[in-house]
C-alpha cells in the first residue's frame, strides 16, 4: 500500500514505514504531524484519486530530526562574455518515518 501525498507544497510517494527527507517542518522532534492532503491511495492494486484530494484519508508521520542537506552548488555562465557566478548552499531538512496510511 502506498500513497502520493502534497507535504510543504511537494508531492511524495509514501509507504508505511519508509523515511523521507522533506523541506523544513516546524515541528518539534519527536512529535507527530498528519497530512490531509492525500492525492492518490493504491490498497493492493486498488486505486482511489482523488479530485484533488481525498477526503477523510491522513497520513501520519513522526518527525525524527532536523537537519541540512548536501551542499548545492548553483553555477551560472554566459559564454564568451566572461560571466561566471558560483554560488551554493545547503537545505534545511526534516526527516519523516511514515506510521500510518489512512
Amino acid at each position: 500500500m502506498y500513497a502520493i501525498v502534497e507535504i510543504a507544497g511537494h508531492q511524495y510517494k509514501v509507504q508505511k514505514d519508509q523515511q523521507i527527507y522533506v523541506n523544513r517542518l516546524q515541528n518539534e522532534e519527536g512529535s507527530k504531524v498528519n497530512f490531509d492532503k492525500v492525492l492518490l491511495v493504491d490498497n493492493n492494486g486498488k486505486i482511489t484519486v482523488g479530485a484533488p484530494a481525498i477526503e477523510g484519508m491522513k497520513v501520519t508521520a513522526r518527525v525524527e530530526k532536523h537537519l541540512k542537506g548536501d551542499k548545492v552548488i548553483v553555477f551560472k555562465k554566459k559564454r564568451r562574455k566572461g560571466y561566471q557566478k558560483k554560488n551554493g548552499f545547503r537545505p534545511y531538512l526534516t526527516e519523516l518515518k511514515i506510521e500510518a496510511i489512512g
